[in-house]
């Protein structure tokens, strides 16, 4: 029973793990959120799409309302949030989204990261034109007619739909147009499991395993930092 109870043990540490930090990143969407548009759901787009994202990653609903009121008192942290650039091994772009209460441990932990896995931090604009910024929904799939839907949504700013593995339909749309779009399938009464804002990668670079190795280490240490929300690369 040994091995297996500590396999199990391990398993079950690395979900706990990946959940804490779940809660963690939305947690901070909602500060984000509070703060900019005020602790109401029903007027604050943005943090009615941080209530969803929530549900998505099972966050109890009592977690997200001490959330909210955490935001709105005396001692709440005010985040910022900062994007940074850089290279992983071979030449592999990254961009690395966080949400932050101290830039200067940010930076050095990020830059840190870098370097101990062989790539370097760039400078502002050295790799975003790489990416394309884009809002994405996964709205569950209630039997829609995806050619149909593409239709009465390009107007609110669709500039891609098509379908998970999980038969869950994904839409794309500019960043621009992310608030016009979530209203856009709200007043559609499509059930929206998930919505985020990504990073794609205008073109692709294959490498070996054991390259993309290297690159996915870095990728991992970066994920792992309590200030990153979000880490994206061009390997395919």
């Amino acid at each position: 029973m040994g091995r297996i109870f500590e396999v199990r043990k391990s398993t079950m540490f690395a979900r706990w793990d990946r959940m804490a930090k779940q809660f963690t990143r939305v947690g901070k969407d909602i500060a984000i959120a509070v703060k900019a548009g005020g602790p109401d759901p029903e007027n604050n787009p943005a943090l009615r799409r941080c209530i969803v994202n929530a549900k998505a990653v099972n966050m109890p609903k009592d977690r997200v309302e001490a959330a909210i009121k955490r935001a709105m008192g005396k001692d709440k942290t005010d985040y910022e949030e900062v994007a940074y650039e850089g290279y992983a091994p071979h030449g592999i772009a990254i961009m690395v989204d966080t949400a932050t209460d101290n830039t200067t441990r940010t930076v050095a932990n990020v830059r840190t990261h870098f370097n101990k896995c062989g790539g370097s931090l760039g400078n502002s604009g050295s790799v975003a034109f790489m990416f394309n910024r884009v809002g994405e929904f996964k709205v569950k799939n209630a039997g829609q007619n995806l050619e149909e839907l593409e239709l009465e949504l390009i107007d609110s700013g669709l500039e891609e739909i098509g379908e998970d593995s999980e038969g869950n339909i994904i839409i794309r749309a500019a960043f621009t147009e992310f608030g016009n779009m979530s209203k856009a399938l709200e007043d559609k009464g499509l059930e929206v499991i998930s919505s985020e804002l990504k990073r794609i990668p205008v073109n692709v670079v294959e490498l070996s395993e054991e390259q993309a190795k290297e690159v996915l280490e870095l990728v991992d240490r970066l994920e792992q930092d309590d200030d990153v929300q979000a880490v994206f690369h061009n390997l395919k």
